[in-house]
């Protein structure tokens, strides 16, 4: 997943370097998730299940872009990664509705 401006101060200065090095451990495929333990899909090929083309991206096990730890990070698929954050992004999108909403009653139109 892109990283988001907003967040791009929260990764290290060699971020390049740490993704670089997860992908090579992971041989350049997805290194399967809880859901999908066995997914080895690799990068830039069609997903062997869901036949979209696979670029993999750098999951942060805990959610947090400053533990580059490499025991928290995996090279996953979009399939794996997005399952994995599904329930994070749930609560991040709830939050942000309730944040507007509040917004919308200290000014309303």
């Amino acid at each position: 997943m892109p990283i988001k401006p907003e967040n791009r101060a929260r990764y290290p200065k060699n971020w390049e370097e740490i993704r670089g090095r997860i992908l090579i451990r992971a041989g350049n495929r997805c290194e399967g998730s809880p859901d999908y333990p066995d997914c080895r899909a690799e990068n830039h090929a069609p997903h062997p299940d869901t036949g979209s083309k696979v670029v993999l991206t750098i999951a942060h096990l805990d959610h947090v872009p400053e533990n580059c730890s490499d025991e928290n990070l995996k090279a996953w698929c979009q399939r794996c990664h997005l399952n994995y954050d599904a329930e994070h992004h749930a609560k991040n999108a709830a939050a942000t509705r309730r944040n507007r909403l509040a917004v919308a009653d200290l000014f309303p139109e």
